[in-house]
């Protein structure tokens, strides 16, 4: 018989260990060592058992050892210990507490968290950064209160099939067995939210919290009495069923998320979010239930939006327009409309919010994500400076007329928070301190003795291989293969041979079978008898990527084969406790994405944080960081259209490098048997990339450039009662209506005579019809510089010039003076943007005016 509903029992603690329970419910414990090394005291064999989740651990350990433990004074003068220092480090000031100015409280929405294997609510790269991001608030002291959604099921367990085929499995998660507390009301009663549905349906949801170090992170579930078989089934699984069910989730996390905050925020007395981070346009929806809750305020839709904008902060994560979310018009249109439209929000305005700009892509049948989530949001960014870049290609068509450059879509480079995925060895070489904050520690690891260096990387190489054996051998008992068969698998890998990882999850651009274009190099690679290399690779392909399982299947087969597969392994369930295996371990970090269509990639970080060297394309991160003694850069066939002939030939570069380069620098050994060369690069990575890849240098680059101001904007424009919002609304309504009477008339430059020269002033003067605008209304700038072969200005600057009178025909006339700092082709241009101090960019409203003729300078000659 099964049960009809499975639950976990916590064990009681005796009052003498009831501290533990305390460390146990903050997952601050996940990058604390010595709090680690607390619980593998309380049962060694257990906490190997339970592979280091805490709470399986109180759950398994027997009363008679918890008595025990209650009545060892050691253990208990530990425990003391481990509990005052998580509530000085939960209650001391720390970095953000210096700050003056910044926002009380910053809410932070993703749809998924990859804090620790034991809360496994992640599927990829987006839910490993949002971990590291609370994480690195948490010791940098910054108020995020993190918003997200529990999976009963999480993302998926993966293994493989006889055939090497990827299978799903969809284990049952009860939040009692996870280091959860449920949010409950004054009077004892779960706090929920609820969402109305149309046709008269009602989504509801309870709200957990894990404490993430200081940052509470709120879980909204619907798997609740008060819902229908549907709505329990809405937080399932992350990123699972079809458009309904994906709608369902993202209103849920949106809307529902910053009801819970409210929620939260009552009961827990904390002070209320100034700004919102949108991670992703999952989470978009948030922007319209704030926007609901100012127009029931008796605020316009207008207004409302200015004021929401003010305060939201948006991060896009993906390069490739299929990453984002899009819905088909009439469905967002049944769910704000009809019987469910908010009565102070119509539904027509929702769907602007989402509407494609026009553009080749763009389709007017799809409510976009991405698109809402930027129109919701004053300040963008990308994750990478190469990602910044392909951002603003990506969504010029938000901002019409203005240079791709200008977009004001910004970027801050990802971080990976250290204590999670740096190697205990490294953090002792270098500090606990300066691995977090990215102190002078790293430097230091330059004066560090070759030998002490190699051996540390010879003993988190063998820890992998270790690892990398129990879970292979694992995976072929579940392929069905019998122990008799398995003895290979105890020499399977080699502590001594150089050590490739290669980890992430499996969309055709990531490129799992790239080593695979020349089967038999890369046999000869593996298997030479001087220098061996040997590869450990994990992924996942999304269940319903059919594609991504058959290079899955290609790996995995070669893989089998007898005489390579003590040289390159495939581990299944690649979770956060194998990456953190395998970015310690492995010698080199392999990442051979189509650039540019890698955002970041920050795996490679966490494996310069242990000393790998990255092989990479430079795409992401490692465009910008890549030095030449870091690592190497596989060379990129950029402009090879042909698909096919653009992968053979990365493939050889990639194989010319491992040959040529890597393997002949790892195997270069001087007489005491330390390869010099190799461990110059692996000390130069570690002080130059260590302070360099933190998660706390990204967040310190949130706070300063996007929190910072967001809260500032936001403040600005609620004060007063939102007069200021009333106001600037108000003035852009006014200036969009009244654009087209605004033109550049004339444009006209003296002052360099015929032949003009380097250093020279140009003088300029502008005429402008200013229609129904003052001068107040506009700035009137030059733009100048270089000029391309059909006079288009490249990268050009820019001054602004001053208004010369105002004539009773309603024209304005504006002078300036423009330097000629460059030789060669040079050019300029007028053009008009609007101007408002409330407004973060010229290019915030998408309208400028340039001459409908062209006015400049080409080589010297005035047109």
């Amino acid at each position: 018989m099964r049960a009809i509903r499975r639950f976990t029992v916590r064990t009681v603690l005796p009052a003498p260990l009831a501290p533990l329970g305390e460390l146990v419910r903050n997952l601050r414990w996940s990058w604390h060592p010595e709090t680690m090394d607390l619980f593998a005291e309380v049962d060694p064999e257990i906490w190997e058992r339970v592979e280091h989740d805490p709470v399986a651990l109180l759950g398994a350990v027997e009363a008679d050892r918890l008595q025990a433990l209650a009545q060892d004074r050691r253990f208990l003068r530990k425990l003391a210990d481990a509990a005052d220092d998580l509530r000085e480090y939960m209650s001391a000031p720390r970095w953000y507490q210096s700050l003056e100015g910044a926002p009380a409280a910053i809410g932070y929405f993703s749809p998924e968290y990859g804090i620790a294997a034991a809360l496994p609510q992640y599927s990829g790269g987006l839910g490993i950064l949002a971990g590291d991001h609370l994480k690195a608030a948490s010791d940098l002291g910054v108020p995020i209160l993190g918003v997200g959604l529990l999976y009963r099921h999480g993302y998926f367990s993966q293994s493989l099939s006889a055939e090497g085929w990827q299978l799903e499995h969809y284990p049952s998660l009860d939040p009692g067995g996870l280091p959860l507390t449920l949010l409950r009301e004054e009077d004892g009663a779960p706090a929920k939210v609820a969402i109305r549905l149309p046709g008269s349906r009602m989504l509801h949801a309870q709200i957990w919290v894990a404490q993430v170090g200081r940052v509470p992170l709120l879980l909204l579930d619907s798997d609740v009495a008060e819902n229908d078989a549907a709505g329990r089934d809405v937080t399932d699984r992350l990123y699972g069923g079809g458009g309904d069910h994906r709608l369902m989730q993202e209103l849920l996390l949106g809307i529902g998320g910053v009801r819970a905050l409210r929620a939260y925020c009552r009961i827990a007395g904390h002070p209320e979010p100034e700004v919102f981070h949108t991670n992703e346009g999952h989470a978009g929806f948030l922007g319209l239930e704030r926007i609901r809750e100012l127009t029931e305020a008796r605020l316009s839709f207008e207004e409302a939006l200015e004021a929401v904008r003010a305060g939201t902060v948006f991060t896009t994560h993906t390069p490739v327009p299929a990453g984002i979310d899009r819905f088909p018009m009439d469905m967002i249109a049944r769910q704000f409309g009809g019987d469910n439209a908010w009565p102070t929000v119509s539904v027509e305005r929702i769907l602007e919010l989402g509407a494609e700009p026009e553009g080749p892509d763009s389709d007017k049948a799809v409510f976009n994500m991405a698109v809402m989530g930027m129109r919701l949001a004053q300040r963008v960014n990308g994750v990478s400076e190469l990602h910044g870049h392909v951002s603003r290609e990506m969504f010029r068509g938000l901002w019409p007329g203005f240079d791709v450059d200008e977009v004001p879509i910004g970027s801050i480079t990802n971080g990976v928070h250290a204590p999670t995925w740096v190697g205990r060895e490294i953090i002792e070489l270098v500090g606990a301190e300066s691995v977090r904050e990215g102190m002078e520690g790293w430097d230091r690891v330059r004066g560090l003795s070759d030998a002490e260096i190699w051996r540390i990387r010879g003993d988190l190489r063998a820890r992998l291989v270790t690892e990398a054996r129990r879970r292979l051998r694992r995976s072929w008992r579940q392929r069905g293969a019998a122990e008799a068969e398995l003895g290979w698998v105890d020499e399977a890998l080699d502590p001594g041979v150089l050590t490739i990882g290669f980890a992430r999850r499996v969309p055709s651009y990531k490129r799992l079978t790239l080593m695979l274009s020349d089967p038999e190099r890369l046999r000869r690679l593996l298997l030479d008898p001087d220098k061996p290399v040997q590869i450990v690779i994990a992924g996942k392909a999304h269940p319903a990527d059919e594609g991504g399982k058959k290079l899955i299947q290609q790996i995995v087969r070669f893989a089998d084969e007898e005489g390579v597969r003590h040289r390159i392994v495939f581990l299944p369930d690649y979770d956060m406790a194998l990456a953190q295996f395998l970015v310690t371990g492995s010698d080199v970090w392999m990442n051979n994405p189509l650039r540019p269509l890698e955002a970041c990639g920050t795996s490679g970080m966490k494996a310069a944080l242990n000393g790998g060297l990255n092989l990479s394309v430079l795409d992401g991160w490692w465009d910008e960081w890549f030095d030449g003694n870091n690592g190497w850069a596989i060379p990129s066939a950029d402009g090879v259209d042909d698909p096919d002939r653009r992968d053979e030939l990365e493939a050889a570069g990639l194989y010319d490098l491992i040959e040529r380069e890597v393997a002949d620098r790892f195997y270069d050994r001087a007489a005491d048997g330390l390869p010099r060369r190799w461990l110059e690069m692996v000390k130069h990575t570690l002080g130059s990339l260590g302070p360099k890849v933190l998660a706390g240098r990204m967040l310190r680059g949130y706070v300063m450039d996007l929190y910072a101001p967001a809260a500032h904007s936001a403040r600005t424009l609620a004060g007063n009662a939102y007069e200021n919002a009333k106001l600037f609304a108000a003035w852009k309504l006014r200036v969009t209506r009244a654009w087209p009477g605004v033109r550049v008339e004339h444009v006209e430059a003296t002052g360099i005579g015929d032949t003009p020269e380097l250093g020279a002033r140009l003088e300029v003067r502008a005429t402008i019809a200013l229609g129904e605008l003052s001068p107040e209304d506009l700035r009137i700038q030059a733009a100048y510089g270089r000029v391309g072969t059909h006079d288009e200005l490249i990268d050009p600057d820019y001054v602004t010039l001053k208004p010369d009178g105002v004539g009773d025909d309603g024209r304005a006339h504006y002078t300036g003076v423009v330097p000629l700092d460059r030789t060669g082709a040079f050019g300029y241009t007028v053009r008009a943007v609007p101007f408002h101090p409330l407004m973060a960019s010229p290019a915030e409203l998408g309208l400028v005016v340039v001459p409908e003729e062209p006015v400049g300078m080409t080589n010297g000659t005035l047109r």
